[in-house]
């Protein structure tokens, strides 16, 4: 497939490490952090290129507008408008619902640097659908980058976030100087519908 065939010839190429951990067995949604550089989203495409995995990713919808658009949505990318993100937690919710399986990559810090918060809506999207969700990352001192573990999320918004923050304490990103804490703008301890959270 020419995609893996790319992908695997980056990382025979490139300074970075593909990590070593498995290709998730089932659908997931896919964390992409820490989201400091566009650099993320080539190392992520490199990720699960090279892995075979299928997948889409929710982007902003300026990307989408454009000549540009076209490569956006051919690399399974799903615009998210500003003004009304929860009909995106909502619209996707529904294709999983009707079947149409596939994992989901989604940077919850939204925007590179300046971000205090996460944004919730990969959160929402894993408790609707019952999808658990894989910590991806980029990790500049290792020159690492890939998949992590799998969590399946509890409701339990506070406890699920110390279990993200953990396993993202020492992952520095692209730019370590843009990396944020992972949190939500609220941690209540229950998030379960489109609408709730930060």
């Amino acid at each position: 497939m020419l995609r893996r065939f790319i992908a695997r010839t980056f990382w025979r190429l490139s300074r970075w490490n593909l990590s070593p951990w498995p290709k998730p067995e089932r659908p997931t949604v896919f964390v992409g952090a820490p989201h400091t550089s566009n650099w993320d989203f080539v190392l992520m495409l490199a990720t699960t290129w090279a892995l075979g995995i299928d997948f889409r990713w929710l982007g902003k919808d300026s990307l989408f507008r454009g000549p540009i658009g076209f490569l956006t949505r051919a690399t399974g990318g799903i615009p998210v408008n500003r003004d009304n993100p929860d009909g995106v937690v909502e619209a996707v919710v529904e294709q999983v619902r009707r079947g149409e399986v596939f994992g989901l990559v989604v940077a919850p810090d939204g925007t590179r640097g300046g971000n205090t918060h996460w944004k919730s809506g990969f959160y929402r999207i894993a408790r609707a659908t019952g999808l658990p969700v894989t910590l991806c990352y980029i990790d500049r001192t290792t020159m690492t980058a890939g998949l992590g573990p799998q969590y399946e999320l509890t409701g339990d918004v506070h406890a699920d976030m110390e279990h993200i923050r953990e396993f993202y304490s020492d992952k520095a990103g692209f730019r370590p100087e843009k990396r944020g804490v992972p949190r939500l703008r609220h941690e209540p301890k229950g998030i379960d519908g489109p609408g709730q959270g930060g």
